[in-house]
């Protein structure tokens, strides 16, 4: 590691401000884009169609949320016709998570949306930066899931 403890300290200062300025701001341009589907639920909505379906329990364990949170998601999810329950086929005791039709258009719907609101935000960053900064953003990502 390089720096001097100030200044690592001063630099983790700066980057837990901005990233909770970020997580503010996503809060908000989620409620923009999609009134109808908060954050958390467009969230745990991607993961279960990027998993091409997968329990609640899983997404309790992914995102390190007590399945009552989830529960209460998924409920909603449901309750929006975004989300239906399949028997795993190979325990028939186990429900399988998968977006509905009207599930995937509102993700493909919002989808687009976040990428337009990006896409405009970060206009003027070169696709050298926009790379090194998802390359950063991924490797912090990672480190939590150690």
């Amino acid at each position: 590691m390089t720096g001097t403890p100030g200044r690592r300290d001063e630099s983790l200062d700066v980057i837990q401000r901005e990233l909770t300025a970020f997580a503010r701001r996503a809060r908000a341009a989620a409620a923009r884009l999609h009134p109808e589907l908060p954050l958390v639920s467009y969230t745990l909505l991607a993961h279960i169609d990027d998993r091409r379906g997968c329990r609640a329990t899983d997404l309790a364990a992914h995102y390190m949320l007590d399945k009552s949170t989830v529960s209460r998601q998924v409920g909603a999810l449901e309750r929006m016709g975004l989300v239906e329950r399949h028997p795993d086929p190979d325990d028939q005791r186990i429900q399988v998570l998968h977006p509905t039709g009207a599930g995937r258009d509102a993700l493909a719907s919002t989808q687009a949306n976040r990428r337009a609101a990006y896409r405009e935000r970060l206009a003027e960053w070169t696709g050298e930066d926009l790379a090194q900064f998802a390359e950063y953003l991924q490797r912090y990502n990672q480190s939590g899931e150690r």
